[in-house]
């Protein structure tokens, strides 16, 4: 869903609000661009109606606090005459009218490039679905629960067009510097557009030899130099070449399956880290500040994939601890982030980068491990202090364990790989078994890769997920216990010994190859363990939460996916995407396909039985927490509708 940031008329003074924050807080104001009444003030169950509030929030970032120290280059970002770093972000907000009637839980969501999906998560809100009045709050789960909604800008190189939530940061004093980016091709073209990371980087020199570009196919493949000669910063407007800055141009063309890495040197650098500070600090400002526009109790955070990463990044970086040590966030929660983290604070950061594991980097756990490698003992929690330390959930489906670069199992075994690690008991983990990064829609229609992408919908579990988390912090009752799978169990094996079934025009995920260290050195560098979540006869994961669709299967459900032979490259796989392989429809169809999987006809006597064992199943789920009690019904209904 998008809305415009700005969709009231901008009335200059006459719609400007300001809400000073307390003196030592770095938020220093809130200017309000509009503030209405949520659905022309219907009342959300008892907690009433809601309004939307949308904004700036201005910060001024005290470089010598030691709080603001781990902020990399923050001693060259541009002051004010006070000696202080000013930074603005877009803010957006959705809050009771009545606050004293909601639950007392700021609840941010850490925009992915700048979009608001939380209703998409925990609201059974389509995703990108259009942003209509009777759409825009699903069944309103959020919003009956009483949740104040926010959303804060972080990432800085987003189109700043009134419809992405971002941030304006300083600048920092180095005037060029290298910039590494990689286009990957699904079609043949003779020019490719650089992201708006890379835009955000223009080419000091169009011409300069010293630019490169490669090519290869596989992860491991070595690089292939394309001579300078063959290409160069363009575009073609009318049939004509024109030198352009944005674009990419060779003769030969893109070729389709290929991954192609520029890098040149650029400019216009600009102080990341200041990302992290901007939600840190608007938390704190809630939480603690007397008379700020949102008053909260709790606070907090969610981030998903590239965000997901981004809260795994702000937690090992310390960021959770205030100006004055103070705990900025009561809840963590990195979603489909795996145990990767990103390079979104160092000078020339691409935060849109889906490079494969670059974010890769040790450490992967929360519990301290030496590196034998380098030597180093580190963990996510060791720049934290003890008063700072929130609760933190961590939640993977299966396609964070196979493709992508997340290497998910490094969240909860050892970085040898060879035994599970016991996890702190302010930490949980869950995967969520048979599930690609985001659900495909349902019924799932062909895409880029050689199998239909998975539906399985893992939001029903989210939302147990996230009452659980919630009587945690706010009352004390334990949530939902881990479910992962693991080695000690059988449940998570080594890849090299991981078996599928022989599913006809299938390709084995033997062929998948594992990851390597981004802060060693890339593909170069020491491989990491390669572990997968152990699949039964049908090709399902038998650990992690299994929803009813693999419980209670009409398909096997992967979290990889082969490239099409239309689209180039057809042994890799699709990062982040899954796989939908349904089953034969009866026992004559299957044999005559030769599947070892047994059709549905073989497995269920009548559609009644099917949808008698789904119930069976989401019950199950329910009494052991993970699935709500009033998401039974809806679960069953939408299985018959297959």
């Amino acid at each position: 869903m998008r809305i415009s940031l700005y969709r009231l008329p901008l009335l200059a003074a006459l719609l400007t609000m300001v809400f000073a924050a307390a003196a030592r807080s770095e938020m220093t104001r809130v200017e309000v661009a509009s503030r209405e009444d949520v659905l022309s003030g219907k009342p959300f169950g008892t907690v009433g109606p809601y309004e939307r509030i949308v904004g700036k929030a201005f910060f001024a970032v005290d470089p010598k606090n030691p709080r603001n120290k781990i902020v990399p280059n923050i001693d060259k970002a541009p002051k004010n005459a006070g000696g202080m770093v000013e930074v603005s972000a877009d803010i957006y907000i959705l809050v009771p009218k009545d606050q004293t009637k909601g639950n007392g839980v700021a609840f941010f969501e850490v925009p992915n490039r700048g979009r608001r999906e939380q209703m998409t998560r925990f609201d059974r809100v389509a995703r990108g679905a259009p942003a209509t009045p009777d759409a825009e709050f699903g069944d309103e789960l959020l919003m009956k629960s009483g949740y104040t909604l926010v959303s804060v800008g972080w990432q800085f190189s987003l189109a700043r067009n009134g419809q992405l939530i971002g941030i304006d940061l300083p600048g920092a004093l180095e005037n060029s510097g290298l910039v590494r980016t990689a286009l990957a091709v699904n079609r043949d073209a003779p020019t490719l557009a650089l992201d708006a990371d890379a835009m955000r980087y223009p080419p000091l020199d169009l011409n300069s030899p010293r630019s490169s570009l490669t090519v290869r196919q596989n992860v491991y493949d070595a690089p292939r130099v394309i001579p300078r000669d063959t290409w160069q910063f363009a575009k073609v407007v009318n049939g004509q070449v024109i030198p352009d800055g944005t674009s990419v141009y060779m003769k030969e063309g893109f070729k389709p399956g290929q991954t192609y890495e520029l890098s040149y040197e650029g400019k216009g650098a600009v102080v990341g880290g200041l990302g992290y500070t901007a939600l840190r600090d608007v938390a704190s400002a809630f939480k603690y500040s007397k008379g700020s526009l949102v008053s909260a109790k709790y606070a907090y955070a969610i981030g998903e994939s590239q965000t997901g990463r981004f809260v795994r990044e702000f937690i090992y970086g310390g960021y959770n601890a205030d100006e004055q040590n103070r705990r900025a966030f009561d809840l963590l929660w990195a979603h489909i982030g795996g145990a990767a983290r990103g390079d979104f604070v160092q000078p020339f950061s691409l935060p849109n980068g889906l490079g494969t594991f670059t974010g890769s980097m040790f450490p992967y756990a929360d519990v301290p491990q030496r590196d034998t490698t380098t030597g180093k003992t580190d963990g996510m929690l060791m720049h934290l202090s003890k008063e700072a330390i929130p609760k933190i959930v961590y939640s993977n489906g299966d396609c964070e364990y196979w493709g992508g670069g997340r290497a998910a199992a490094l969240v909860h075994t050892s970085l040898d790989g060879k035994k599970d690690l016991r996890l702190p008991d302010n930490v949980r983990v869950y995967m969520l078994a048979g599930t690609q990064h985001l659900p495909a829609a349902f019924p799932p229609m062909k895409g880029a890769g050689q199998q239909k992408p998975n539906p399985n919908d893992y939001t029903w579990a989210l939302r147990a997920i996230l009452a659980g988390v919630d009587q945690w912090v706010r009352q004390g009752t334990l949530p939902p216990p881990s479910r992962y799978p693991r080695l000690s169990d059988g449940t998570l094996v080594p890849h090299e010994g991981f078996q599928f079934p022989a599913v006809p025009a299938v390709p084995s995920p033997a062929i998948i190859p594992g990851g390597y260290r981004a802060d060693l050195g890339g593909a170069s560098s020491p491989r990491i363990p390669f572990l997968v979540p152990k699949v039964d006869a049908d090709g399902n994961d038998v650990g992690g939460i299994r929803l009813p669709e693999i419980a209670v299967p009409l398909a096997t459900y992967t979290g990889w996916n082969f490239r099409s032979p239309e689209t180039g490259a057809p042994t890799e796989i699709i990062p982040l995407n899954g796989a939908f392989i349904p089953f034969a429809r009866t026992r004559v169809e299957r044999e005559k396909l030769h599947d070892p999987r047994p059709s549905i006809e073989e497995r269920y006597s009548s559609r009644d039985a099917y949808l008698a064992k789904v119930r069976e199943a989401a019950e199950r789920l329910a009494s052991e927490r993970y699935l709500l009690r009033e998401d039974v019904d809806p679960v069953v209904s939408h299985a018959g509708a297959v």
